[in-house]
Order: structure tokens, then C-alpha cells, then sequence
């Protein structure tokens, strides 16, 4: 039987949560990844113009990358205050942050204007919104996984990850757009900057609907518990130190994860946007358009592949999802090299799509991973720290691969080592999916299972 804290909410007040988080999410993935976006196509020719053009790509990629060493920072503070304060306050704090540097970074003076200062402020922008990301993924899948029950937990859980490709679709939709009525010079002169303005209305839009959704019920039964436990104030150990003391394997498993996963998706849809159009011979354009329609059916597929780790369990389908990604790296260029724009879509599109059988359990993978009290802080801890090794060189290794190689060949087997890391990773996990998110012990188990009395459990789940 589900605990009170897990019983199933009303439908209507789930949807509304699933889409608090859906759409907050889908407006910082706009933000962070318009400006991967930009990188591969303007910002080295804005912002680096007296490099050779790969190497203005290259030191365009590295502000890029810039944004991902900010996320573990922002994992620590948001997930430490998130475990405190609550899941929906740090959300509207990260919108804010999000929105607020993409809005600014439209209203960048360029080299041009500045000099070398333009590309300091540029990377500036750039960490505060990496900063702002860190904290917002696990705040919105913790929001929608804690109001859920397990049963279809993997297929709510799954809606605050269609923010990604959700996002790709808006931001890369918005530059297709603007490629295609304007020309180069006009777009390199003032229509880049159009798509970073408009985050200002999306913000707005977010907050109006993330301010009106409550907190999680499971964070609020346990911050009562722990609030009758601690009579004297200061006592309770943070939360980063609990989950590093209690849930290190976890955290190592949940990192692990995500290098294939992480990887494999900027190779897909950043780093494709400087070999299609460098190597292959395809234009600007229709590199965007192949990734703005794969990027559409990787935000169907996501829920479909949720509803199956309810079914089979998360780690089959997390398994499927890293070892076809893995399968089909030497394909996927094969396929980008013959220039068609067929050829290139279906390339993209079943990258995706293998990538879709990942990211779409992850969320409540990782949310059934850790205790109430730890759950912000260590989800968000493996989750992001991973990505400074994964997602933020990714676009910079694999364009250095090319530069030095003028091959694909070096790239398919980078991609190919990180599937097998993440098949070692989740082939050594434990299965999650019938946890109940109130019973996660600190040990990583579910205290149910661990035998304990009542009174005991109590004393264990923070």
C-alpha cells in the first residue's frame, strides 16, 4: 500500500504540477541550449573574429563548455537549500536567474564594440546560467516524482524531461526561422540577439504558472519529521554531507549514468551543427531543420519510454538506451556524410531516439535513489557533476577530434567508450522502480525492506 505521502494526487492537480515543471524546464533548456545554438553558428564570428574559423568554433565551444562548470556549483547550493526550504522556491529562483542572463547576453555588444571585453561578459552571462541550470533539473523532476506514486511514477516523472528537446525544438525553431528571412549579414548583425530577448516573455510565463503549484508533499511529511527530531535548531546535517556519507554509491552510479547519455546528446544535436555544415557539406539551414524535426520526435518518444520503465524497470531500458547509442555512432556519421538531407534526418532522429531510452527514466531513476531529506542535493549532485565531464567538453572534444583527425572515426569511438562506462554503471545499480520515495533509506535501500519498526525507520529517513 502507498504510505499518505505517496498516495496518488488528484489528476487534475498532477497535470497541473507536470506542467509547472514541463514548462519551466522547457524555458531554461531554450536558454542554455539557444546558446549552444549560437556557438556553433555566430558567436565565433561575434565574439573570437581573429581566429581561423575552426578555432574560433573551438573557443566559441569553450564558453559553452564554461556554462557546465557552473552546474555543480549550482547542484550544491540549490540542492542544499532545495532539501532545506522545498522544491518550488529554488524552481522560481533559478527561472528568474536563467531568464534574466539569456535576456542579457541579447543585449551583449559584440568584439566588435568592446573588444576583448565582449567575450568576458559573454562567459560571464554564461556561468550564470549554468549556475541556474544546476539547480533546476532536480527541483522539477523531484517536484513531479514526489507528487506522483510509483506506479506510473517513470511516465510523470518522464514530462519534465520532454523540457529538453522541448527547449532544442523552441530554440533551434526560432534560429531556423531567422535564417531563413534573413539574410547572413542581417542575421550576423542583429537577428542572432531576437531569439535570446524573447526568453524575457517566457519567463514571465513560467513564473505565473510555477507560483501556482504546491510543495511537494513528501518534502513537507519529512521536513516535519525531522523538524520533531531536531528540537534545538542547527543540529541536522547538511544535506550534501548526508548524501556523500549515506548515498555515495548512488551518486557515483547516477554520474556514471550519464556520461553516455550526456555525450552522446550534444555530439547529436551541438557538435552536428559544425560537422554537417564543415564536413559534410550541408547548409546552416538544413542542419537546423533536421534537428528541429528529431527534436520533435525525441519529445514524443520521452513519455513512451517513461511508461516502459514503469513496465520492465529502469535499468532494462536504460541498458537499451546506452548500448544503442553506442551501436550506432559509426552509422550515424556514415549517414551525415552522404549530404542528403534524408540521410541526415534519419541519423539525427534515431540518435535521439535511442537517446530518448535514458533520459526518459532517468528522472525517477534517480529520484527513488535517495532519501527525502537528500533527495534535491543528491540527485542533483550526480546528475551535474557529471556533466562537467560529459555534456561540457563534449562539442570541444569532439571538434578538436576533427580538427586534428579530419575524421569521424575518433569521434564514434569517444561516444562508444562513454556507452560502455554508462552500461557498467547501470548494470551495477539496483532496480528502483517499485520504492516508495517516502521509505528511501540512507543506506539506499528502502527502509521498508530493511526490516526496522516504525519507530526505528523514523529515526533513519532523514
Amino acid at each position: 500500500m502507498s504510505s499518505p505521502a505517496t498516495a496518488p494526487p488528484a489528476p487534475n492537480n498532477l497535470k497541473r504540477i507536470v506542467a509547472a515543471s514541463l514548462i519551466g524546464t522547457t524555458i531554461e533548456w531554450y536558454d542554455f541550449f539557444l546558446y549552444g545554438s549560437a556557438a556553433a553558428l555566430v558567436f565565433n564570428k561575434l565574439f573570437f573574429p581573429d581566429s581561423d574559423p575552426l578555432v574560433g568554433t573551438l573557443l566559441s565551444f569553450l564558453t559553452y563548455a564554461v556554462g557546465f562548470a557552473a552546474r555543480p556549483l549550482g547542484a550544491l547550493v540549490f540542492g542544499h537549500y532545495g532539501d532545506r526550504l522545498g522544491r518550488k522556491r529554488l524552481l522560481v529562483l533559478s527561472l528568474l536567474l536563467m531568464g534574466g542572463a539569456t535576456f542579457a547576453i541579447g543585449l551583449l555588444p559584440t568584439h566588435a564594440t568592446v573588444g576583448s571585453a565582449a567575450p568576458v561578459l559573454l562567459t560571464v552571462l554564461r556561468l550564470v546560467q549554468g549556475f541556474a541550470l544546476g539547480g533546476e533539473w532536480g527541483g522539477a523532476v523531484l517536484l513531479v516524482s514526489e507528487h506522483g506514486d510509483a506506479r506510473r511514477r517513470g511516465f510523470w516523472a518522464s514530462w519534465p524531461q520532454t523540457g529538453a528537446p522541448a527547449g532544442q525544438l523552441l530554440a533551434t525553431g526560432v534560429l531556423s526561422l531567422l535564417t531563413a528571412v534573413l539574410s547572413d549579414a542581417a542575421f550576423e548583425a542583429w537577428g542572432w540577439r531576437i531569439p535570446f530577448l524573447l526568453s524575457g516573455v517566457l519567463v514571465i510565463v513560467g513564473l505565473w504558472i510555477r507560483l501556482s503549484v504546491d510543495e511537494s508533499p513528501v518534502f513537507k511529511q519529512a521536513l516535519e519529521r525531522a523538524e520533531a527530531r531536531e528540537a534545538d535548531a542547527g543540529t541536522e546535517r547538511m544535506p550534501v554531507v548526508a548524501v556523500l556519507r549515506h548515498h555515495w554509491r548512488d551518486v557515483l552510479v547516477a554520474m556514471g549514468a550519464r556520461m553516455a547519455e550526456n555525450i552522446s546528446y550534444y555530439v547529436i544535436t551541438a557538435f552536428i551543427l559544425v560537422y554537417a555544415t564543415t564536413s559534410a557539406g550541408v547548409s546552416k539551414q538544413t542542419a537546423l531543420n533536421a534537428v528541429l524535426i528529431a527534436s520533435a520526435v525525441h519529445f514524443a518518444v520521452i513519455p513512451a519510454w517513461g511508461a516502459l520503465s514503469d513496465r520492465f524497470g529502469r535499468r532494462p531500458v536504460y541498458l537499451a538506451g546506452a548500448a544503442g547509442v553506442g551501436l550506432w555512432m559509426f552509422p550515424f556519421f556514415a549517414l551525415i556524410d552522404t549530404g542528403g538531407f534524408g540521410s541526415l534526418l534519419l541519423a539525427v532522429t534515431v540518435g535521439l531516439v535511442l537517446h530518448g531510452a535514458m533520459y526518459a527514466p532517468q528522472a525517477a531513476f534517480f529520484s527513488e535513489m535517495f532519501a527525502t531529506r537528500m533527495r534535491y542535493s543528491g540527485a542533483s549532485i550526480g546528475a551535474q557533476f557529471a556533466s562537467v565531464a560529459a555534456g561540457a567538453p563534449a562539442p570541444l572534444i569532439a571538434t578538436a577530434l576533427l580538427s586534428d583527425h579530419g575524421s569521424s572515426t575518433p569521434i564514434a569511438l569517444y561516444v562508444i567508450a562513454a556507452s560502455l562506462l554508462t552500461v557498467v554503471a547501470v548494470a551495477a545499480a539496483k532496480e528502483t522502480r517499485h520504492r516508495d520515495l517516502a521509505e528511501v533509506a540512507p543506506s539506499g535501500g528502502t527502509a521498508g525492506n530493511a526490516g526496522k519498526a516504525p519507530a526505528a525507520r523514523d529515526a533513519r529517513v532523514p
